[in-house]
């Protein structure tokens, strides 16, 4: 079905890395209007120069740490201007730092939680003005199996800490939202191949633990978290709010 997201302008946080990406070339492909955004501009001038070459409409802002609240409010206000208003946000960019709980420093769990957690929290804010404005919209976080279970092999404390509140921000964040016609929902991948995950795959021992989860016994690509992202921005998801998807091949089910 061509054309689901026609003439939507989504924001797509993350546009650099392997499922923003992913999104970017999806969303704009089925007639989205995209705008990037990505720590990293090199690769975010990647995906945008690849939806480009496939007759994609994409823009992408610069510079793109949303972990500060004024760069939030300056990708939400660039996106006005360009283009009036914002049909969907994203929140798909992050960042975090993987270490057992004895082994962790303070830097690096508060580091985490503003790149898994607070990130969200000022894009949304930034956005929500206009949403209620325009009486619609639709927010998809990305959360993760993490924040609903525990890997012996995943030193994950504070990832799984900042995923927990996302999926639990969501779900208020869905009842604030419903009387303005906003829909907020996140998206809870299980063990996907990406540029992060990759290397990982590569020791026998990591991989063989995190595969003994997957029900159908491979790991997930981006499209395939992305596919439910699609859904939730559409018109076909409007009566789909305060839900999480968990897109882990059954991980999470056993």
């Amino acid at each position: 079905m061509a054309g689901r997201l026609k003439d939507k302008v989504c924001v797509i946080t993350g546009s650099g890395g392997s499922m923003g990406r992913a999104a970017a070339r999806m969303f704009a492909a089925e007639g989205a209007i995209v705008v990037g955004c990505d720590i990293d501009e090199a690769s975010a001038n990647e995906t945008e120069r690849l939806v480009r070459e496939a007759g994609g409409a994409i823009r992408t802002f610069h510079p793109g740490d949303l972990s500060r609240k004024e760069v939030a409010e300056a990708l939400a206000e660039w996106t006005l201007a360009q283009h009036g208003r914002i049909d969907v946000l994203y929140n798909n960019g992050g960042g975090v730092v993987m270490e057992w709980l004895q082994k962790m420093t303070a830097d690096q769990w508060s580091f985490t939680m503003r790149n898994e957690l607070d990130l969200i929290f000022f894009a949304t804010q930034a956005v929500w003005p206009a949403m209620v404005a325009q009486k619609s919209g639709s927010i998809i976080n990305v959360g993760s199996v993490s924040g609903k279970i525990a890997y012996r092999v995943l030193p994950a404390v504070a990832h799984s800490a900042a995923k927990g509140g996302v999926i639990a921000m969501t779900k208020h964040l869905a009842m604030e939202g419903g009387p303005h016609g906003i829909r907020v929902n996140s998206i809870s991948p299980g063990l996907v191949e990406t540029n992060a995950t990759r290397a990982l795959l590569d020791i026998p021992e990591w991989a063989e633990a995190m595969h003994g989860k997957l029900m159908l016994g491979h790991v997930g690509q981006p499209e395939d978290v992305v596919y439910a992202a699609l859904y939730l921005a559409s018109d076909e998801a409007r009566w789909v709010t305060g839900a999480d998807f968990a897109i882990d091949g059954g991980t999470t089910a056993w």
